[in-house]
């Protein structure tokens, strides 16, 4: 399925979502009256759109894509994100059949993990999920060979200092023995695994629920399902506003 999106935005993001600059340049852009809005000239960055009337950048009328693929996986464990790994026999962008779709994962989920991964084809789109200026909420559900305890935990909470990298987490909470909450806004290399390791103990399963307040639900393992227009408004942003 293509699914055609008309997005209620502001100014700033439509003229990023369209193509035309970066969010600091279309601000830029906007202040000093290069945009108008229905033929008049618009210099407030936050007025909202939705396409509705056209937008235009120096007299030329701006055009937000028509077709874009928004796809959340659930990743079986055992699959690699990169589309370019020579060596990975298995790649989750091939459980996703959308014929001549160029697919690519806004950031990564290891090898032996599971769960939640967003495929694109709107670079915008990946660019700004990836990114941790935005602080796009990630949550997951972690299982460890051992428990952890309550001044693990805290350490967790305050921050671990590892390889030369400082890790920290937005929250973990225990669910039950041996069973924990994490939310993360970067996640940097492996680095629930890494922090559980300094607390003396290995992650024996994790699953990454949520992304940006896209959860997976029932999503089957090893499937697919594009996100609703409402699903990729909210993680453009809407609620990320600069």
């Amino acid at each position: 399925m293509v699914l055609f999106y008309i997005i209620m935005m502001n100014l700033v993001k439509y003229l990023s979502f369209c193509g035309a600059a970066s969010r600091r340049e279309a601000e830029r852009l906007i202040r000093s009256g290069h945009v108008t809005v229905a033929g008049a000239v618009e210099i407030n960055p936050a007025r909202r759109v939705d396409g509705s009337e056209p937008v235009a950048l120096d007299g030329n009328t701006l055009t937000p894509p028509g077709q874009r693929h928004y796809v959340l996986l659930h990743k079986p464990r055992g699959y690699v994100c990169s589309n370019s790994d020579r060596h990975a026999r298995l790649l989750a962008v091939d459980l996703i059949d959308i014929p001549g779709a160029k697919l690519v994962s806004a950031g990564r989920l290891d090898k032996d993990s599971e769960g939640a991964i967003i495929f694109s084809d709107d670079g915008g789109f990946i660019n700004f999920l990836a990114h941790p200026r935005y602080e796009v909420l990630k949550r997951y559900q972690v299982a460890t060979a051992k428990s952890l305890s309550a001044g693990d935990l805290q350490r967790i909470r305050d921050g671990i200092r590892d390889d030369g990298e400082f890790l920290q987490v937005k929250a973990v909470r225990e669910l039950a023995p041996g069973k924990y909450e994490f939310i993360l806004n970067e996640g940097k290399k492996r680095e629930i695994r890494r922090l559980v390791a300094a607390c003396g103990t290995t992650v024996t399963r994790l699953v990454r629920m949520e992304i940006g307040g896209v959860a997976l639900g029932a999503l089957p393992c090893g499937k697919f399902r594009e996100l609703t227009p409402a699903e990729v408004a909210l993680l453009y942003g809407e609620t990320h506003d600069d």
